[in-house]
């Protein structure tokens, strides 16, 4: 079993800066398998659907990222530590959403929908005032 568990989220204004982190932890993982794992940060926004946020891949952990985020959000991964990051700069009240991490499969390739991803964390709520 695999689990995600994310913090960092809280209330802040427009403009201001978030990191988010994800810890993931498993009674047989290790190090190496988190590092296989593609990773993956969504959000759902209230009375809206969940939309991918920002992907990151096995070394060399190549980013991809939602074009509504690009250039305000950075996505990266500490392997030692298990975890992934969401650094979320110049936020704006569109950004107010629970935030979730997911996992894929080792060696999947990192993708931008929801079924590509098999472990989810419980979310994080992030609020953004103007």
């Amino acid at each position: 079993q695999v689990q995600l568990v994310e913090s960092g989220g809280g209330l802040v204004q427009a403009e201001d800066s978030l990191r988010l982190s994800c810890e993931v932890s498993g009674r047989t993982f290790s190090r190496r398998t988190f590092s296989s794992l593609p990773m993956g940060w969504f959000r759902t926004a209230p009375g809206k659907e969940r939309e991918f946020v920002a992907a990151i891949s096995q070394s060399p952990g190549n980013t991809y990222y939602a074009d509504s985020v690009k250039g305000r959000f950075t996505i990266y991964r500490d392997n030692p530590k298990n975890t992934v990051y969401l650094q979320m700069n110049s936020l704006k009240p569109e950004d107010t959403a629970i935030y979730y991490c997911a996992a894929g499969r080792p060696y999947w390739s990192a993708g931008r929908t929801q079924h590509e991803y098999v472990y989810w964390g419980q979310g994080t709520q992030v609020t953004v005032s103007s």
